[in-house]
């Protein structure tokens, strides 16, 4: 007779298969790549070289990669907001810095290309890292209209060299005029944009309130984002930011339906500036954890965590 306390034979290798299971999963899950395309060099106080490697290999654990984006060079002009705006608004390293890491530590980085838009050299000087090796032009963070004919050189430039662009869209501070950006989409058919930041996510929402950053409560389908990404194949995702866990986690379900729909389209970015790349601080393993969570498959997940950016990059 089996005691009540003590399991059966079938019970016992019932539950050590699943034990093992669920073990030989969680290794899976770790030893699976991640690839961070939005990642910025002395970030606010993560300020040297071995605070970003240790940040990034806490968060993205074993075979994590990431695109190191440039600010533009320091100038005093409107796009930058009278210089409010220099190094991204957050202090980041320019082109030199994130080529220098990047060249430095090649299994986990490579490296961008930016400058201020509408300075007047910005083609010459993005060229000569793309040149050098860069992967995307980015990020595009500056005061001036998404159309303007600034703008419209780099997305010309973006196609020559086979790169994206990746633009931080947010109202009446960084490129402008969202709602005509399907213009661009048209015009530049062979340019691929990233589209990130406030203004981007918050009109994953048909009623967004422009006013709003970062907006709460559920979503209501049918959005500028949803369409943009819907109807155009050189439109795609960036997860990054506050902005973007945000809109992961303010409406789950529409979470993973947009998911769903969007799964070829959608990339993980972190932008994150913590210190320690794990835990409730740190924003990028906040979505890392929302991704794995909210995704309505296991291929799904695996897309927007590496494979999109795999084909997007060519790695």
């Amino acid at each position: 007779m089996t005691s009540p306390h003590r399991p059966t034979r079938r019970q016992f290798i019932a539950t050590a298969v699943s034990a093992i299971a669920g073990t030989a999963a969680h290794a899976q899950e770790a030893a699976a790549p991640i690839f961070d395309i939005h990642q910025h060099t002395n970030y606010h106080t993560r300020s040297t070289d071995e605070m970003l490697i240790g940040h990034q290999k806490a968060m993205l654990g074993a075979g994590g990669r990431s695109i190191l984006l440039p600010s533009g060079s320091p100038q005093t002009m409107p796009s930058t907001h009278n210089g409010k705006s220099n190094g991204l608004a957050a202090k980041t390293g320019g082109n030199a810095e994130c080529m220098r890491v990047a060249k430095a530590y090649p299994d986990l980085f490579m490296f961008g290309a930016n400058e201020v838009t509408d300075l007047p050299n910005a083609r010459e000087e993005i060229e000569k890292y793309l040149k050098l090796g860069a992967c995307i032009i980015a990020e595009q963070k500056f005061m001036v209209e998404c159309d303007s004919e600034a703008n419209q050189k780099l997305y010309e430039l973006a196609a020559a060299y086979n790169v994206p662009i990746l633009l931080h869209f947010q109202h009446k501070t960084y490129n402008l005029g969202y709602e005509r950006f399907y213009k661009m989409l048209e015009k530049f058919p062979r340019t691929n944009f990233i589209g990130h930041a406030q203004c981007f996510w918050g009109n994953i929402d048909k009623n967004h309130d422009q006013s709003q950053n970062y907006p709460k409560g559920p979503v209501t389908p049918g959005g500028i984002t949803d369409k943009y990404l819907a109807d155009y194949p050189n439109m795609y995702a960036d997860m990054s930011a506050g902005s973007g866990l945000n809109a992961l986690l303010r409406d789950e379900a529409h979470t993973t339906g947009f998911f769903g729909r969007h799964q070829d389209k959608v990339l993980y970015g972190s932008d994150c500036a913590d210190l320690l790349g794990r835990g409730p601080g740190c924003q990028g393993a906040g979505t890392i954890a929302a991704i794995r969570k909210l995704a309505p498959s296991k291929a799904v997940e695996r897309k927007i965590l590496f494979e999109n950016s795999k084909k997007l990059f060519r790695l």
